[in-house]
């Protein structure tokens, strides 16, 4: 590490000369980007306010805030390996980008170490801590949500939860093998908003977990924390794992609407019977659908509920394809074609979930470390979920950004390898900072900083 190398002339062209340089240079210019989406939201100011921080104040070297930054722009560039800290040492933009201090001060100072960063996770692992970052991330989706409408919230929400299966290797605390995913990992819950692409909330589970554990508790208090925070109307959408009486129970309980899908079993399909069958005529060229309604009463639900069926032709087919829907929508504002077309709009979320776990790596390694317990490594893996999410949601409010410039679809992917790994220059002359961003960068930054203000500032 630090030696110098002889010039190297690739074969391919021996006019080249290649030699290390001691020049400040970065290969993630986009982190000043995702530091301007952090300081418009208000965030990190935010965390740091309400994190419990015990170390002693005489000692600190790096703010929490500070290290929140570094540990969140770091996912959303791609370093999502703790140890990468030490290579990112010296690299002038995350030392600006992430820093408290103004100037050309962050230049001159250490970043925090891997091992400082470690301590930063068991300190945010502690039951306090958690709860406010995991509310912390409902506040950063409702300001995206608010941002580009000049601070109003949307009038109303679909919730969108569903499990997101993260496959572990070793023997990590808490981990599970499960026969249906064919490995062992962790069963996390994840809340969003399918049709804004928006992740508001995360629960790790145990990979032995059921489909539906903890949702009968976590998932009105996600509502509850959405309706106080913006006043808005909410209502849940999942499939069948969660259409048990328990979970649906806690929604009524809570007057929190909700549609769902639900497996067919011998009861439903004996009640469906009388509505698989064409109407007499010639059937026309379009493929046909059919809903139909009636009430229906599960062995674990505690009252009869509206169930919605979907009969629909298929290409080549003889035979009619049919499922339910179980729903708590008003009968009156919601016809069951209405409550078909809510509900499928679902597959947006699987999308979003499947970007995530893609472009984000998301991977819960935490190990059992000495004498630490499953619950020490569950909430160290929380911190880690929760903070994949926040990068998540920084990634997306550039990708939203972009999607209104340009007016095409944007992946995360492409906001990644075409706006935030820029190459940039760092010069400093009298205290004043220069940064020369390169070429690559022509296409897209221009047109995105002069749209940047459509950026709400949250209030402070």
């Amino acid at each position: 590490m630090g030696e110098t190398i002889p010039t190297w002339k690739p074969t391919c062209n021996p006019s080249v000369s290649v030699r290390l340089s001691g020049r400040k240079t970065s290969s993630d210019g986009g982190a000043f980007l995702l530091r301007e989406v952090m300081d418009r939201s208000g965030i990190c100011e935010q965390l740091g306010q309400q994190l419990q921080d015990h170390r002693d104040p005489s000692k600190v070297r790096h703010s929490l805030t500070s290290q929140l930054r570094t540990l969140i722009i770091q996912h959303a560039q791609g370093w999502d390996d703790l140890s990468d800290t030490q290579l990112l040492g010296e690299d002038p933009v995350f030392q600006l980008a992430c820093s408290d201090q103004r100037s050309s001060t962050p230049l001159t100072q250490q970043r925090p170490s891997q091992p400082t960063l470690s301590r930063l996770l068991n300190l945010l692992a502690q039951d306090a801590n958690r709860a406010v970052l995991h509310d912390g991330l409902l506040d950063l989706a409702m300001w995206r949500l608010s941002s580009m409408r000049a601070g109003k919230p949307l009038p109303s929400i679909t919730l969108d939860v569903d499990g997101l299966p993260i496959e572990t290797f070793g023997n990590q605390a808490g981990t599970g093998y499960n026969r249906y995913v064919g490995c062992t990992h962790y069963s996390p819950l994840v809340a969003s908003i399918a049709e804004t692409g928006d992740m508001v909330g995360g629960l790790l589970r145990e990979g032995n977990s059921g489909n539906a554990a903890q949702a009968d508790q976590w998932i009105p208090g996600l509502v509850q924390r959405i309706r106080q925070t913006t006043g808005a109307h909410v209502q849940v959408r999942f499939d069948s794992g969660f259409t048990g009486g328990r979970t649906l129970s806690a929604l009524d309980a809570e007057n929190i609407p909700f549609v769902g899908r639900i497996a067919s079993n011998a009861v439903l399909d004996r009640m469906a019977q009388p509505y698989l069958k064409r109407p007499a005529g010639r059937p026309p060229q379009q493929l046909r659908e059919w809903c139909h309604e009636f009430y229906y009463k599960a062995e674990s639900w505690e009252q009869h509920r509206r169930i919605v069926l979907v009969v629909s032709e298929r290409p080549d087919d003889l035979f009619l394809h049919h499922f339910f829907l179980v729903t708590s929508l008003d009968s009156k504002d919601w016809h069951g074609h209405e409550v078909l077309s809510l509900y499928r709009k679902r597959g947006k979320a699987e999308g979003h979930m499947g970007e995530l776990k893609d472009t984000l790596n998301v991977h819960l390694s935490s190990t059992c470390r000495g004498a630490s317990t499953v619950q020490d490594m569950m909430g160290r893996n929380q911190v880690n979920l929760l903070l994949d999410l926040y990068a998540y949601q920084l990634m997306h409010c550039l990708r939203v950004l972009m999607e209104y410039i340009t007016h095409q679809g944007w992946s995360l992917r492409k906001v990644r390898e075409q706006i935030l790994k820029i190459a940039a220059t760092v010069a400093v002359h009298a205290r004043r900072i220069q940064v020369h961003i390169g070429r690559a960068g022509n296409k897209w930054w221009p047109v995105l900083l002069r749209h940047l203000s459509w950026l709400h500032q949250a209030p402070t």
